[in-house]
């Protein structure tokens, strides 16, 4: 069964796709057309809490966040297609290394800050069901 890729075919879905190209998986589309607000849908809300894309649906199993997915390909196909976590622990390290010396822009951090604040909120619900995001277990995400 192909893996389902929601999401326009540009921006951060364009990252698990060519990811997905790159590991040789079978994937099909499944156009999410964020003008019209179709990522904002109830339907699509189950999928992905946040509104976000991509998400992908692999069998029984949905992931999202781009680059969740593709650490997810990454790891489950490790010996097939090209290695995109980098082959030693230096590569990994300069894949991992975050942007420095940027200069915060204000409008930016409120606008940032509000976006956080709707996200705790969608963790609050999450936690007040389980001990961990992921479930009752401990895991990367908790």
């Amino acid at each position: 069964m192909a893996v389902k890729v929601y999401g326009p075919d540009y921006a951060s879905p364009k990252r698990a796709l060519v990811c997905l190209i790159e590991k040789g998986v079978e994937f099909e589309t499944v156009p999410i057309n964020l003008f019209k607000g179709e990522h904002q849908t109830p339907e699509f809300l189950k999928l992905q809490p946040f509104g976000s894309v991509p998400v992908i649906q692999d069998g029984d199993y949905t992931l999202f966040e781009s680059r969740a997915i593709i650490r997810y390909y990454a790891e489950k196909y490790k010996h097939q297609g090209t290695d995109l976590p980098g082959k030693t622990i230096e590569e990994r390290g300069l894949i991992e290394h975050p942007f420095l010396g940027l200069t915060p822009d204000p409008k930016l951090l409120k606008e940032s800050e509000d976006k956080l604040c709707v996200v705790l909120d969608i963790y609050e619900e999450r936690l007040s069901k389980s001990k961990y995001l992921t479930g009752d277990f401990v895991s990367l995400a908790a």
